[in-house]
């Protein structure tokens, strides 16, 4: 590692940004910006822009500036990485830092360009984008640089990624723009449509990670949520159950299952026999719905595992990607 240069390892994603350096968490923000709309001015980023949501004035406009895994907005993004990389650097740094940043598997050249060229304005000295589902095998700690298939199914915010990497490359894998976003807006329509109440996504994120499940409990979990009656328009109260959400999840998750068969259709009969015996390893935020291995197990038929730290897998992956650069250059984009 340089002396004075620092290496950190970026996910970007949707909902959450992780830094990671020398293997170690350093920083864990969600992707949320809040914006004096007169001004075009940043008021606030991270928890503090999070914390408003849904509740600012008419003057600040609180946004994600990722949407399903890529850049939505190129400005807003830059300033972000502005913040994340002078709250881990200082402002006030004599050597910038080199960065590897996570994108999603099959992004097209203009958003990975947009991702790398954000990242460099934002201050970095250099920049390589790794694809997300290497990071996580990475992360994991699954042997990636030996001739054997190795499975990691990422479940992130705004996309899902299934993918079977050999010999530090992926072999096999596909992209489903359906993440633990789209969960919480099929909460959103169930809750509207079978109680008639109005609610919002911070109360439809509370409801997956307080109760919700991606196969039935064996004890089934309640919880007392409120929102506005869609015909009054008065404030409400009703209880809501695990069972319910289990169901008011079956479309998202089944594009899911989806996009993990076709991986496994796709991948050649001997890294197909590894997974078999190896299993797939679930990482990303949407892996600690409860139930979501023992779901994939039964609709696949391979037994799945969820990653020690799912969270910070993807993140710690690109941080520990430096000490295996040399092997790595040929899938990284680096400029």
């Amino acid at each position: 590692m340089p002396l004075f240069t620092k290496e950190l390892g970026i996910d970007l994603g949707t909902v959450n940004t992780l830094v990671c350096e020398g293997g170690e968490v350093v920083l864990h923000e969600p992707t949320v910006v809040a914006i004096a709309t007169a001004e075009s001015k940043i008021v606030a980023v991270g928890q503090e822009a999070r914390d408003m949501y849904g509740r600012a004035p008419d003057n600040i406009e609180v946004m994600r500036p990722l949407r399903d895994g890529v850049i939505a907005d190129y400005e807003i993004t830059q300033l972000l990485l502005e913040y994340v990389i002078a709250k881990v650097s200082g402002k006030f740094r004599l050597f910038r830092p080199r960065v590897i940043i996570t994108v999603p598997y099959g992004v097209t050249s203009v958003e990975s360009r947009a991702v790398q060229e954000a990242t460099l304005q934002a201050g970095a000295r250099e920049a390589f984008l790794i694809p997300e589902p290497l990071a996580g095998a990475i992360g994991a700690d699954l042997p990636v640089s030996t001739p054997t298939g190795n499975m990691v199914v990422d479940l992130g915010g705004g996309c899902s990624e299934a993918a079977v990497v050999s010999m530090n490359g992926i072999v096999s894998a596909t992209t489903v723009r359906v993440g633990g976003m789209k969960l919480d807006e099929a909460i959103i329509g169930y809750v509207r449509k079978k109680y008639g109440l109005v609610i919002g996504d911070p109360t439809a994120e509370d409801i997956k990670i307080q109760i919700g499940a991606a196969y039935p409990l064996d004890e089934e979990l309640e919880m007392e949520i409120q929102g506005r009656d869609q015909v009054n328009g008065l404030p409400r109260s009703v209880t809501v159950n695990s069972g319910e959400v289990v169901e008011a999840l079956q479309e998202p998750l089944g594009a899911i299952v989806g996009a993990i068969r076709s991986v496994l259709e796709k991948t050649p009969p001997e890294l197909a026999s590894d997974i078999i015996d190896r299993g797939m390893v679930l990482c990303g935020g949407g892996s600690l719905l409860r139930n979501m291995d023992k779901l994939l197990t039964k609709e696949t038929g391979v037994p799945a595992y969820v990653a020690e730290n799912p969270l910070a897998c993807v993140a710690l992956g690109a941080s520990k990607a430096y000490k295996q650069l040399d092997m790595l250059r040929r899938v990284l984009n680096q400029r």
